[in-house]
């Protein structure tokens, strides 16, 4: 799918993309994503249907690139020196506004993967893979420096537990993340997971 799409949205200027993204998860928090249609991306982003097809292939894809293209940086350029310092700085990219918006975004296309199965391949194929690779060379990082055991079990749980902690905020406590209750789980959570001492 990958190489299909960048051949097709090889005519798209940056610019023009990122205003069509930009369009389409405006539409996805107004309706959610089985109501949002290629019409509706079309008329709002003044572009023609049969383009939007020829460039994207349909409605999972580009919703997909617009989530990625969301994405506030790439997680394998964090380098702080330390894994406590590359986890922070990973937290500290979105603020607490921007936190908010793209969880509740994200959960309502948590519910749609499980009645779209083009949708759950298309996010995995463009954001939670290439996501899951950034992070683990963030993680390989702090392994090289000796700052975590390469046989430490919660390795393998790491983006489990930081997932987990942003998707499960808004279920048990009734709130959106935020900077500060993230930041305050890697001390209390992750690091002591992994054998880090925290030096705060």
């Amino acid at each position: 799918m990958t190489g299909t799409a960048t051949t097709r949205r090889s005519r798209i200027t940056p610019e023009r993309e990122a205003e069509l993204y930009a369009a389409v998860l405006d539409l996805l928090r107004e309706v959610g994503y089985d109501a949002l249609t290629m019409d509706a991306v079309a008329a709002r982003t003044r572009s023609s249907k049969a383009t939007l097809y020829r460039q994207w292939g349909g409605k999972a894809e580009l919703v997909a690139r617009a989530i990625r293209c969301m994405k506030p940086g790439d997680a394998a350029e964090v380098d702080t020196g330390s894994l406590r310092g590359d986890l922070l700085a990973l937290v500290a990219r979105e603020d607490d506004a921007a936190m908010e918006q793209n969880s509740a975004l994200l959960r309502g296309l948590a519910m749609a993967i499980h009645t779209n199965p083009d949708l759950l391949e298309a996010l995995r194929e463009l954001l939670v893979e290439p996501e899951l690779s950034e992070f683990q060379r963030v993680i390989g990082r702090a392994v090289e420096r000796g700052e975590v055991r390469a046989d430490n079990p919660a390795l393998e749980y790491m983006v489990h537990m930081m997932l987990g902690a942003f998707a499960t905020r808004a279920l048990v406590d009734q709130l959106p993340p935020t900077q500060s209750f993230l930041k305050s789980y890697v001390d209390a959570v992750v690091l002591p997971a992994l054998g880090v001492t925290s030096h705060r």
